[in-house]
C-alpha cells in the first residue's frame, strides 16, 4: 500500500495541533431563507424562526462531533443567511410603515436562535448598495445600531462598492453615521466590532461580519475558516536566521498545504453529516489575542523589529502569496477572503505594534495593498467626525476596486477615548491602543456624494 504521510509528517501535524495552536476558526453554515420573504412581517418572523432553528440545532451537534473525532479545535460555529434586505424588500414595497420594527425583529429573531443553539454568531443583516439603494438596503441599514446594540451575536455587512460599478460615495457617509450611531448605542462601541463596510464583498466569506449567503450558494453550504499564524512563525523560526527569503517561502507554503488539507477534512466532514454542500476553505491565517497566534510576530520572525517597520509590505506579501500556493495546491475548494488578516485588536503582535507607535492608519492603508481585510479592528478617538471615517472607508474602497479584491473597514470609534488608551474588548476581540486619525478633513470631498465610477480594468470584464 502507498503511504500517503510520512511517519514525521503526521508528527508535524499532531505538534501544530497541541503546542502550536493550530484549529479551525470557523465553521459556517450557509442558509439560504428567500423562502422566508414575505409582506407580512409575522410570518417573515416565524419562518425565519423555525428554519434557522432547525439547523442551527443540527450544526452544533455536528460539530462538536467532528471536533471529538478528529482532536481538533473548532474554535467557533456560525451561520451566514441570504441578505436581510432581500428577506425585507417584499414588507417594505406593501407595508413600509411595518418596516423599522420589522428589521429589528428579524434581528433579534436571528440572535435568538443563534444563542439558543451555541451559535457564536449569525451573519447576513446586510444590504448592497455599491451602486444605490432599494427599501430594503434602507430598512436594513437604518436598524443596524439599534439591532447591534439590542443583540450579543448578530453581524452586520454594507457593502458599498464594487469594481464592476464603482464606489457609492453617499453610501459611505450614511455607513460612517451608522458606525457613530453604533458606538454612541453599544459600551465602549464594542457594537462596532460586528459591523463591516466592505467592497467587493465575497458570497461564500466564512469570517464574520462579512458572511452572508450568496444568491448564486447552493440551499445550504458548508464554509470552513482555518486559522495556523502560530504554525507558520513557528516554521520560520525552526528554519533559523541563515534561511534565505525563497527558503522561507517554501516552509510556509508547505505548511500552509498541511493546515489547507486539514480545514478541508473538517469541512467535508460536516457536510457530510448536515447532508449540506461543501463549499470552501477561506486560507485566511486569522490570528487571535493569544500570545504566539499572530500575524504580525510571524512577519517579524521573518526578520522585522517590529510589524509595521519598513520591508513589512514586502513581508506580508511573502507570507501570503506563500499561504495563497500552498492552500492552491491543497485543495480545489478556495473561496472566502483568502489573504491575510491583520486586525488589530485581534492579533496580539498587531496590537503591540500599534501601541509602540509603527502601526498607524496611513501603515495600514498601505498594507491593504497586499492583503484581503483592509483597516480592521482599529480602535480609534469617540469624538472622530464622521467625514474622516468616511475618507478612510473612501480610501480602502479605491483599494478595493482598483486591485479588485475584497476590502473591508471595521471602525471603532471608542467614546471617551483619546490616542494612547488602552481598550479591553474581551475574548476573541482582545485588547488594543486607540490609534490618532488625521487632523486634515476630507469634508468637502466626502459630501459632493455621488458614484466614484469603476476602474478601466471593468471593461476586461465584457
Amino acid at each position: 500500500m502507498t503511504k500517503i504521510f510520512a511517519p514525521e509528517e503526521i508528527g508535524e501535524v499532531i505538534e501544530m495541533l497541541v503546542f502550536q495552536d493550530l484549529d479551525i476558526r470557523a465553521v459556517t453554515l450557509g442558509l439560504n431563507l428567500q423562502g422566508c420573504a414575505s409582506p407580512d412581517a409575522g410570518s417573515l418572523i416565524e419562518c425565519v424562526e423555525r428554519v434557522v432553528g432547525e439547523h442551527a440545532s443540527r450544526l452544533s451537534d455536528v460539530v462538536d462531533s467532528v471536533a471529538g473525532k478528529y482532536g481538533v479545535k473548532i474554535v467557533t460555529k456560525r451561520i451566514a443567511v441570504t441578505p436581510a434586505s432581500i428577506l425585507l424588500e417584499p414588507i417594505t414595497r406593501q407595508k413600509p410603515n411595518e418596516a423599522p420594527h420589522a428589521a429589528l425583529a428579524l434581528a433579534k429573531t436571528l440572535d435568538k436562535v443563534a444563542r439558543g443553539n451555541s451559535i457564536d454568531y449569525v451573519g447576513g443583516f446586510a444590504a448592497f448598495v455599491h451602486k444605490g439603494f432599494t427599501p430594503g438596503d434602507e430598512a436594513v441599514i437604518n436598524a443596524i445600531p439599534e439591532a447591534l446594540a439590542s443583540t450579543e451575536t448578530l453581524s452586520a455587512m454594507i457593502n458599498v462598492a464594487s469594481t464592476m460599478t464603482g464606489i457609492n460615495s453617499d453610501a459611505v457617509l450614511m455607513a460612517s453615521e451608522k458606525i457613530l450611531e453604533t458606538s454612541k448605542a453599544t459600551p465602549k462601541g464594542l457594537g462596532c466590532a460586528r459591523l463591516v463596510i466592505m467592497g467587493n464583498a465575497p458570497e461564500d466569506n466564512p469570517f464574520m461580519p462579512g458572511a452572508y449567503h450568496g444568491l448564486g450558494e447552493p440551499e445550504l453550504t458548508v464554509n470552513v475558516a482555518v486559522s495556523g499564524p502560530g504554525v507558520i512563525e513557528a516554521a520560520i523560526r525552526k528554519a533559523g536566521p541563515n534561511a534565505n527569503l525563497r527558503t522561507l517561502h517554501d516552509i510556509i507554503k508547505r505548511t500552509a498545504f498541511k493546515i489547507t488539507r486539514l480545514g478541508e477534512l473538517i469541512g467535508k466532514e460536516v457536510a457530510k453529516e448536515l447532508g449540506a454542500t461543501f463549499g470552501i476553505v477561506d486560507l485566511s491565517p486569522a490570528p487571535s489575542p493569544k500570545v504566539g497566534d499572530s500575524v504580525a510576530t510571524a512577519l517579524e520572525a521573518l526578520g522585522l523589529e517590529v510589524a509595521g517597520a519598513p520591508g513589512t509590505i514586502a513581508a506580508l506579501y511573502l507570507l501570503i502569496d506563500a499561504v495563497k500556493k500552498g492552500g492552491a495546491m491543497a485543495t480545489s475548494s478556495i473561496g472566502g477572503l483568502s489573504g491575510a488578516f491583520i486586525p488589530v485588536s485581534e492579533d496580539w503582535g498587531m496590537s503591540r505594534a500599534a501601541e509602540a507607535g509603527a502601526i498607524t492608519i496611513d501603515r495600514l492603508e498601505a498594507m491593504i495593498t497586499v492583503c484581503n481585510t483592509g483597516v480592521d479592528m482599529v480602535a480609534i478617538p469617540g469624538d472622530t467626525p464622521k467625514e474622516i471615517m468616511a475618507g478612510i472607508i473612501l480610501d480602502v474602497m479605491a483599494a478595493a476596486i482598483a486591485l479588485d479584491k475584497a476590502l473591508g473597514v471595521r471602525l471603532i470609534p471608542v467614546p471617551g477615548a483619546k490616542p494612547g488608551d488602552k481598550i479591553e474588548l474581551g475574548g476573541l476581540l482582545g485588547e488594543t491602543v486607540v490609534i490618532s486619525v488625521p487632523n486634515y478633513s476630507p469634508q468637502k470631498f466626502v459630501e459632493r456624494g455621488g458614484l466614484i465610477p469603476p476602474p478601466t480594468n471593468r471593461l476586461n470584464k465584457g
